[in-house]
């Protein structure tokens, strides 16, 4: 019995890319999805509600939290913004953006630290005051370095660290597993 469910290529139809909304997606957030790593490599998923100012990040955070200490020692993350599950069409080609990021702490009672906790309450209301006076919560910018976004079967992009579409991605990946 023949299980190869592949079609040959003229009866496949060429999937085309859908064009790319990646600010938009970042606009529809208020957290973000972070992958962090621990001095013994073990990963961390976690999230954080943001502000987005000037190209950079701003998350507050607490020492408590494991992402904080990974983020302080390491200095990388990766950060995900992702379709809500309840408006994706398909669960499986969901939008979604990763970007690759340094992170970098920013000292409490600075000019940066005032703007961007002011910033963080419009955004995220008056806990911000509650938590931003608690001893254990630092602010970090975390500053995009380069991402991949998809929104789409097929529809997958490089952008850069200013969330620019940078190219098509065209690569092999998708095709009959029996074909390697």
């Amino acid at each position: 019995m023949n299980h190869n469910h592949s079609t040959p290529a003229s009866n496949q139809k060429e999937v085309k890319p859908i064009a790319p909304k990646v600010k938009e997606l970042v606009e529809r957030s208020k957290s973000i999805i972070l992958g962090t790593v621990d001095a013994e490599g073990n990963p961390n998923a976690s999230y954080a509600p943001f502000v987005q100012v000037d190209g950079k990040f701003y998350i507050l955070v607490s020492f408590m939290a494991r992402h904080t200490k990974n983020l302080r020692d390491r200095k990388k993350v990766s950060m995900m913004f992702i379709e809500d599950e309840t408006t994706s069409k398909q669960l499986f080609a969901r939008e979604r953006l990763t970007i690759d990021a340094e992170a970098e702490q920013i000292e409490s009672g600075s000019e940066t630290w005032n703007t961007i906790v002011g910033k963080l309450k419009e955004t995220h209301g008056k806990v911000v005051d509650v938590i931003s006076n608690m001893g254990d919560f630092i602010l970090i910018a975390l500053q995009p370095v380069k991402g991949a976004y998809v929104n789409g079967f097929g529809s997958a992009y490089f952008v850069n660290e200013a969330l620019e579409v940078l190219e098509h991605r065209n690569e092999v990946g998708h095709g009959d597993k029996s074909e390697k």
